[in-house]
């Protein structure tokens, strides 16, 4: 008998598809009367250098994801109290919601992190949302350089993982005033004693590269905790290598007009070289460990989230992925 695999045609493949894929008008269409609470002015502020983004896009593309997230919250909610009665444990604290942001360096993640969080801070059910970022779970430099990990930086293994495994195990129980570690882009490092407090938010919003970053899965059985275990929701921000790569260098360039030429800045160094010299090491990084860990840890992840927006050539996102249930 013949055991040939036979090849999956493309209208299997989107019968098997875990996804639903809208176009850009198609997902536009589900705002349905959901007010515009953004100004120009304040997604101006929101957004992060090299990342442009309209209100239309906001109006387009964010603000129906922020009314698909706020009824998923109510939803949530509503599940969480009929566990409560059947538990008799009516004094349990109320579980924030957490909401995961992954993608490449250069895509977009803190400017779609800071939209959401402000989109769904006008809410009625989620007035209280905060965001943090997992750089802060970063080793130290100096720990990097006695593990030789300064060229791995952002990669898995780069991380405190218990650190941020216990702060989302906090969060997820309800605690008060639960400190995660600061990060500064302008040092690039953790900042020695400053922390960022989160007090029981309606919605948490977390965003890193590797969030959706799978460990190794032990071969006895052993329950190991994924960070991902703790999102209620995640979104993939996507596009293409061409793109990221373009943007990264493009991003390299104008730092070294803006936040390079700071005193304090880790990378002053390269504020007064030539520009020739700045895209040859704007290259280098890209190739030497941003690519690397892109497509060795990042874009693997990338069908774990829970939705996910594909952005084109001009950071437009131009096709929307929402995970079936």
């Amino acid at each position: 008998m013949d055991q040939r695999v036979m090849p999956l045609s493309s209208s299997d493949e989107d019968n098997l598809s875990p996804y639903r894929i809208f176009s850009r008008d198609e997902w536009a269409q589900l705002r349905a009367d959901a007010p515009l609470t953004l100004t120009a002015e304040e997604v101006l502020r929101l957004q992060s250098l090299n990342d442009p983004i309209s209100l239309d896009e906001v109006a387009a593309i964010y603000l129906p994801l922020s009314r698909l997230l706020s009824l998923y919250v109510a939803a949530t909610q509503g599940l969480f109290k009929a566990t409560q009665r059947f538990l008799m444990a009516e004094n349990d604290v109320k579980v924030p919601y957490i909401i995961g942001v992954a993608g490449s360096v250069a895509v977009g993640k803190s400017t779609t992190a800071r939209v959401l969080q402000a989109l769904l801070t006008r809410w009625p059910n989620t007035p209280k949302v905060d965001l943090v970022t997992t750089d802060g779970f970063l080793l130290p430099n100096a720990e990097l350089s006695r593990l030789g990990l300064m060229e791995r930086k952002g990669f898995p293994e780069s991380y405190d993982t218990g650190a941020l495994l216990r702060f989302l195990a906090d969060i997820k129980a309800g605690k008060r005033n639960v400190r995660a570690p600061l990060y500064s882009h302008l040092v690039y490092d953790v900042v020695p004693g400053e922390e960022v407090v989160v007090d029981r938010p309606d919605i948490l919003i977390v965003e890193g590269l590797n969030v959706l970053q799978p460990a190794r899965m032990p071969r006895d059985g052993t329950a190991i905790p994924f960070v991902s275990d703790f999102f209620d929701f995640s979104v993939y921000i996507d596009a293409e290598e061409a793109d990221l790569h373009r943007w990264y260098v493009n991003r390299f360039l104008r730092l070294r007009h803006t936040a390079f030429r700071n005193p304090l800045s880790y990378f002053r160094r390269y504020a007064e070289i030539s520009e020739d010299e700045a895209i040859t090491i704007a290259e280098g990084l890209w190739n030497r460990i941003n690519l690397l860990n892109l497509r060795e840890n990042i874009i693997p992840t990338r069908q774990r989230a829970s939705l996910i927006l594909k952005k084109g050539a001009s950071h437009r996102i131009e096709t929307v992925a929402l995970r079936r249930l």
